[in-house]
């Protein structure tokens, strides 16, 4: 068994893995690479067939990829452009997820839904694996430098060495909230694990709550039903409002009141024509309508409704965001009014509602969670 495995289409990337494989050796670490090239049998597949061919390539290889992690290998490494690069994706996400892995690739697609419930680290090659070159040995190189340091690290037997922690959402919008309440937690000697609710975070925040890491939720920006159910971008996430419903759980509305956009030029006139504010050069943030929030809502009061743990719900009705406050470029009150309405008209009876005449981010707002977990919590 070998410290370190390396992943490759060997039928087209056999000269990138070997030296790969070189420069593992020559820092004193044992290496063996494992070939994930298409059974194609010399014929060009299309179409389905060569996802469904991609797909066994990748089963193929598992379970022997999973039993040498759980004894001597140490790190992963995949190695691959387009087809290659996402058969080496599908091992390396099928892996546990603290488990160290390196993906060194062209990025030949957005790696953020790949990424966004995975601790892989990208090696990004810049010019294309197809051939060495001074570019491709450079990125190799630091690949394996990478793959000894992390053969260093002393670890558990337990490949998902997690500490249950408060897991928490957040996002810029709702920073004044969530900082203090990371800081209140601390104090009492609890850890806190804070998952950003843009789109991709939540992903990591569902498969974190399915692998025990948490022993609570504060859900305090439950954001991503905007996207999900209205618009923005987002990876798929089935069990955003599903996964952990065991555990204790205080809900906020943070970031309800607004759908997360692209940047600003290029954002659909109907959305222009709504109040909006640019959160970044990247990132334009736009009012939800009363409508969306009714419909949100009450997406989110049926996922609540379905939990098996204890919940809690707590309505700032000062403010759900930065920008929703006097003087905000998206403050209102009547947008807050439909979200309360609807959670008293569509909650279950023994879910508890706390309503606040305060902003998410005053002090009141954070006593206020912090009095609810205890109420929880040992």
């Amino acid at each position: 068994m070998a410290d370190v495995l390396i992943l490759a289409t060997l039928a087209t990337k056999a000269d990138e893995a070997r030296y790969l494989q070189g420069q593992v050796r020559d820092l004193d670490l044992s290496c063996t690479m494992i070939d994930v090239s298409l059974d194609a049998g010399g014929r060009v597949l299309d179409g389905a067939e060569k996802f469904g061919a991609m797909v066994d390539a990748a089963d193929r290889v598992l379970a022997q990829v999973l039993e040498a992690t759980q004894h001597s290998a140490k790190v992963v490494i995949g190695l691959g452009g387009g087809t290659g690069g996402e058969i080496v994706m599908n091992v390396l996400r099928a892996l546990p997820i603290t488990f160290p892995k390196l993906l060194v690739t062209t990025l030949p697609f957005d790696p953020r839904a790949a990424l966004a419930d995975n601790s892989i680290i990208l090696v990004p090659t810049l010019a294309d694996l197809a051939g060495l070159n001074v570019m491709v040995r450079e990125a190799l190189e630091n690949a394996a430098f990478m793959a000894a340091g992390l053969c260093k690290k002393s670890r558990t037997d337990e490949l998902l060495d997690i500490s249950p922690s408060v897991g928490v959402t957040g996002l810029g919008a709702t920073e004044g909230a969530v900082s203090p309440l990371i800081a209140a937690l601390s104090a009492q000697g609890r850890e806190s694990m804070v998952f950003h609710s843009n789109g991709y975070g939540g992903a990591a925040f569902a498969r974190f709550a399915k692998n025990g890491a948490f022993n609570a939720v504060v859900d305090l920006t439950p954001h991503e039903i905007t996207r999900m159910h209205i618009a923005g971008a987002h990876v798929a996430m089935p069990e955003r409002f599903s996964a952990g419903s065991d555990l204790p759980r205080v809900v906020l509305p943070g970031a309800m009141n607004f759908i997360g956009l692209g940047q600003l030029d290029l954002i659909p006139e109907q959305y222009l024509a709504r109040p909006h504010y640019a959160h970044t050069a990247q990132f334009t943030h736009v009012k939800l309508s009363l409508d969306e929030m009714a419909q949100v809502t009450t997406i989110l009061a049926q996922a609540l409704n379905a939990m098996d743990g204890p919940v809690s719900v707590i309505l700032p009705m000062g403010g759900f965001s930065h920008h929703d406050r006097p003087g905000g470029a998206i403050q209102d009150q009547k947008l807050r009014q439909v979200c309360h309405d609807t959670f008293q008209a569509d909650l279950d009876k023994n879910i508890r509602v706390t309503v606040l005449d305060a902003h998410i981010f005053e002090a009141s707002v954070t006593e206020t969670i912090l009095t609810q977990l205890d109420a929880f919590l040992p």
